[in-house]
C-alpha cells in the first residue's frame, strides 16, 4: 500500500455508481478542495450516483493510506460556502428516492413526484455554513437534507441563543419563510458537511398553490391529511391483524344499519295484536305512541317473554302496561361504537334512532354483533352475568384481546379507554357484590374509589392498583367497631380478588386494603383540607394521585359530595394551586429527534424516551390543575380540556391542539404497549428512537411543541413562577 507524503490534511472524494463503480479524487490545497467538490457534483449527478462521501484525513503520522476507506466514517470538511451559482442537478431518480420518504412529497402522485425530482437542485455546505440568518436571508430554496446535519436557533435581541431543533437526512427546512412570505424566522447552521436537495421558492409556491395539503402540512399544527396518515400508520404497520381488518364501528354511522322505518302503534293496542303485527313484519319490536302522538315507550320480544307469557298475562291486556319507557334515543350520526357504548351503559338492546326531532329506525344490539362478527357487548352481558368471582376473574383476562380488537377496527385510545372502563367497573363491581353476599351488607354506607389513571378513566392494560374507600361516620363506638371489622375484609378481598384478576398490587400500597386509605368521610375531609391548605413537600406528590379520584361502586352520593367539596376548597387556595403549577413547570419535554437520538432543550443527546412521563403527564397534570383552579369536577384529561374551553378558560385552538397532541400521544402509547404484552413483556412507556418512523417523530415534535405551549400557560397564569 502505497505511502503519500503530506504538508497539510487531505481530502477524500468517493462516490457511488448504482451499478457499482466508484469514482476517486484525492486533494491537499483548501482551494483545489472546492474546486473538487464542484467538479464531484457536476460529474457524479451526471454518472447516476447515488451516494456521495466527502472524508476528511487529518495526518499525524507522515503518511496517508489511501486504502481502506470507510465510508460511514465522520464527515467533517471546513471552508467556505459554495455560492448559489455553484449548485448543480442530480439524477431525478435519486430524488425521488428520497421525496416518496418525506412529508408531505409523499402525498403527492407519482407524475408530480417525478416532475418536481427534474427540477430540483444539489447543493453542499461545509460544517459550520450559516444558510439562513434570522430576519436576514431572503429564502429563495426550499431545502431537503439528502445527508447530513443543521442546527435551528433562535438569537434574541441581546444575543441570547435558543436552540429550537435539530435536522438530519430527510427532513426540510425554508418552506415556511417562502409560503408566509417573509425573511428566514430562524438560524439554519450545519454541524457537520451536508448536502441538500433544492427546489426554486416559484416552483415550491406553485405545489402550494396546486395541492392544499401542502400549505396545511405546513401552516397546520396537526393537520388533517397528516393525522390520518399517523393513525393509519399505526393501525396497518404497528398492528398486525389477526382477522379481517374492519373500521365498521368508528367509520359507519348508525343510519348505516338501520333496515327499515320503526312501526309505532297506539298504547291502547292489546298484546295479541301487537304480537300478531310482530310476527307478521318479522320484527322484533313496537314503539308506543300515547293519544297525542307521543312517544311513550317501546314493547320487545322480550317483553312479551317475561311479561305475558312467563307472568300469564291476560292477551287482551293493552302494550301500555308491558311497554317500557322512556325509549332510548341516539342521533343517527352518531357512530357504531358510540351507539354500542350507550347500550352498554344503559343496558338496553334497542334504541331509536333520532333525526331532525324524528325517529327513523331502530338498532339492536344484535345488529351490531351479527355487522361486526365479535361483540365487547359480548364481554359485558358475560361481565353481568357471572355469578362467581373465579368467573370474573377469568373475563377480565379477556380485555387485552378486546383491546386488539379495538384498535383494529381504528379504534382511538381514547374510545378503547371508554370501553375498558366501563368493563373495569362492571367487573369490580361484580366482585364487591360477591363479597357483600358473603359477608354481609355494610353497616354503613361507602363508595370505593379509583384513583390515578382509573380515576382519570384513561386505564387500558391493567396498571397497578390504585383505590380507596369511603364510608359514612359511624353514630357510635360499636357502629365504629363494626365498620372497621366489614371494611377492612370487604377491601382485602377486594384487593385480593383484582390481584387475581390481573392487575398488580400498588408498589406504593395507595389501596383500599391499607387502614390509611380506607376512612370515614370526616377523615377523608381532613386528609384534603391539608393537602390543600398546609401542603406537605414530602407528600404533595402522592396527594395529587387522590385529586383524579371519582366515586366507584357503592354509594356514589357520598363520593360526589365529596368530589365537590374538594374541588371548591382547592380553587380558593391559590397557594395549593402555585405548588401545583410549580410541579408541573419540573417536566418539559425534549426539544426534537436528530437521527436515532432524542435532543434535550440544553442539547444533550439521550437514546431512549420515555412516553407517559415525558409526554402523556404533562397533559395530564395541565388539565388538572386548570380544572381545579377554575372549579370543574370531572376527572378524565380529554374531558377537562375540553369544559375549559367550553367555560372560555383556554381558546378553541388551543384546546383543538391539545386534544389532537394528547390523542396521537395516547394512541403510540397503546400501540407500543399492545406490542410488548403480545411479545409477552410487562407493558412500559419507553421507545428507542431508532424505532420510530419519520411520520410517528414529526408527529412527536408537534407534540412536544404543544406541551411546550402549555407550559407557558402555565407560566403566564402564575407569573411568581418565572
Amino acid at each position: 500500500m502505497r505511502s503519500i507524503p503530506y504538508s497539510e490534511p487531505y481530502f477524500l472524494f468517493l462516490a457511488r455508481q448504482r451499478r457499482g463503480a466508484v469514482w476517486v479524487f484525492l486533494c491537499s490545497s483548501q482551494t483545489r478542495k472546492l474546486q473538487i467538490i464542484r467538479t464531484a457534483l457536476s460529474v457524479f449527478s451526471g454518472s447516476n450516483c447515488d451516494t456521495i462521501f466527502i472524508i476528511q484525513k487529518v495526518i499525524s503520522d507522515n503518511s496517508f493510506q489511501k486504502d481502506p476507506v470507510d465510508p460511514k466514517g465522520t464527515y467533517a470538511l471546513g471552508g467556505s460556502v459554495i455560492g448559489r451559482s455553484d449548485n448543480f442537478t442530480v439524477a431525478p431518480t435519486v430524488i425521488i428516492q428520497l421525496l416518496r420518504k418525506t412529508l408531505p412529497f409523499s402525498e403527492l402522485d407519482k407524475g408530480v413526484l417525478e416532475s418536481v425530482a427534474t427540477k430540483c437542485l444539489i447543493d453542499f455546505f461545509p460544517r459550520g455554513t450559516l444558510i439562513f440568518k434570522q430576519d436576514v436571508t431572503d429564502v429563495s430554496y426550499f431545502h431537503l437534507i439528502q445527508k447530513g446535519g443543521v442546527k435551528i436557533y433562535l438569537t434574541s435581541s441581546d444575543t441570547v441563543t435558543t436552540l429550537k431543533d435539530f435536522g438530519g437526512e430527510g427532513e426540510t427546512f425554508g418552506a415556511l419563510p417562502m409560503v408566509r412570505g417573509h425573511k428566514a424566522d430562524l438560524n439554519v447552521e450545519t454541524v457537520e458537511d451536508t448536502f441538500c436537495f433544492l427546489l426554486e421558492k416559484d416552483v415550491f409556491l406553485e405545489l402550494v398553490r396546486e395541492h392544499p395539503g401542502f400549505a396545511q402540512y405546513y401552516l397546520e399544527t396537526f393537520s388533517k391529511d397528516l393525522m390520518f396518515s399517523a393513525y393509519a400508520e399505526l393501525r396497518c404497520e404497528r398492528i398486525r391483524a389477526k382477522s379481517r381488518d374492519s373500521c365498521y364501528l368508528f367509520n359507519y354511522q348508525v343510519r348505516d344499519i338501520i333496515k327499515t322505518r320503526p312501526e309505532v302503534v297506539p298504547s291502547s293496542t292489546m298484546v295479541r295484536e301487537a304480537a300478531s303485527t310482530m310476527t307478521r313484519l318479522g320484527i322484533g319490536s313496537l314503539l308506543v305512541r300515547d293519544d297525542a302522538d307521543g312517544l311513550m315507550g317501546i314493547v320487545t320480544d322480550k317483553d312479551l317473554r317475561m311479561k305475558v307469557v312467563a307472568a300469564g298475562l291476560d292477551h287482551h291486556s293493552p302494550v301500555r302496561q308491558i311497554m317500557t319507557g322512556p325509549v332510548h334515543t341516539i342521533p343517527a350520526q352518531a357512530s357504531c361504537f358510540d351507539a354500542l357504548l350507550k347500550m352498554m351503559k344503559d343496558q338496553v338492546d334497542h334504541l331509536a334512532v333520532e333525526h331532525r326531532k324524528e325517529i327513523v329506525g331502530i338498532i339492536t344490539s344484535h345488529d351490531i354483533m351479527v355487522f361486526q362478527g365479535v361483540s365487547p357487548l359480548y364481554l359485558f352481558r358475560e361481565a353481568v352475568s357471572q355469578r362467581s368471582i373465579q368467573g370474573l376473574c377469568e373475563m377480565s383476562r379477556k380485555i387485552p384481546n378486546l383491546v386488539r380488537a379495538l384498535a383494529e377496527q381504528g379504534a382511538k385510545a381514547g374510545d378503547i379507554t371508554r370501553m375498558v372502563t366501563l368493563l373495569n367497573d362492571k367487573i369490580l363491581s361484580g366482585i364487591l357484590n360477591l363479597i357483600q353476599k358473603d359477608i354481609g351488607p355494610p353497616p354503613v354506607p361507602f363508595c370505593w374509589l379509583a384513583l390515578g389513571s382509573d380515576g382519570r378513566k384513561e386505564q387500558i392494560f391493567r396498571s397497578d392498583q390504585d383505590n380507596a374507600l369511603i364510608y359514612e361516620d359511624p353514630k357510635d363506638k360499636w357502629e365504629r367497631q363494626a365498620a372497621d371489622a366489614y371494611f377492612e375484609t370487604l377491601a382485602r378481598e377486594a384487593v385480593d380478588n383484582l390481584l387475581a384478576s390481573g392487575y398488580p398490587r400498588c408498589k406504593s400500597d395507595i389501596m383500599a386494603s391499607n387502614p390509611r386509605w380506607r376512612k370515614p368521610r370526616s377523615v377523608w375531609e381532613k386528609y384534603f383540607n391539608d393537602w390543600i391548605s398546609s401542603p406537605e413537600p414530602r407528600e404533595f406528590c402522592l396527594a395529587l394521585t387522590f385529586f383524579d379520584f371519582r366515586p366507584g361502586p357503592g354509594d356514589k352520593t357520598i363520593g360526589d359530595s365529596l368530589r365537590k367539596q374538594v374541588v371548591s376548597q382547592a380553587e380558593r387556595h391559590h397557594i395549593f394551586m402555585v405548588h401545583i403549577a410549580e410541579d408541573c413547570l419540573q417536566n418539559w419535554p425534549p426539544l426534537s429527534f436528530f437521527r436515532n437520538f432524542i435532543v434535550e432543550k440544553d442539547g444533550r443527546h439521550r437514546n431512549r424516551l420515555d412516553l407517559k412521563a415525558r409526554g402523556v403527564l404533562p397533559f395530564v397534570n395541565f388539565a388538572r390543575l386548570m380544572a381545579l383552579r377554575h372549579g370543574i369536577s370531572e376527572t378524565n384529561t380529554l374531558a377537562r380540556l375540553r369544559l375549559l374551553s367550553e367555560e372560555g378558560c383556554l381558546s378553541r385552538q388551543f384546546y383543538l391542539e391539545a386534544r389532537e397532541a394528547y390523542e396521537f400521544l395516547t394512541q403510540l402509547v397503546l400501540v407500543r404497549q399492545l406490542e410488548m404484552v403480545e411479545c409477552g413483556t410487562v407493558p412500559d412507556g419507553f421507545v428507542d428512537p431508532s424505532d420510530m418512523s419519520d411520520l410517528e417523530k414529526k408527529m412527536l415534535k408537534e407534540v412536544f411543541a404543544v406541551i411546550d405551549r402549555m407550559l407557558s400557560h402555565i407560566k403566564q397564569e402564575f407569573p411568581s413562577l418565572v
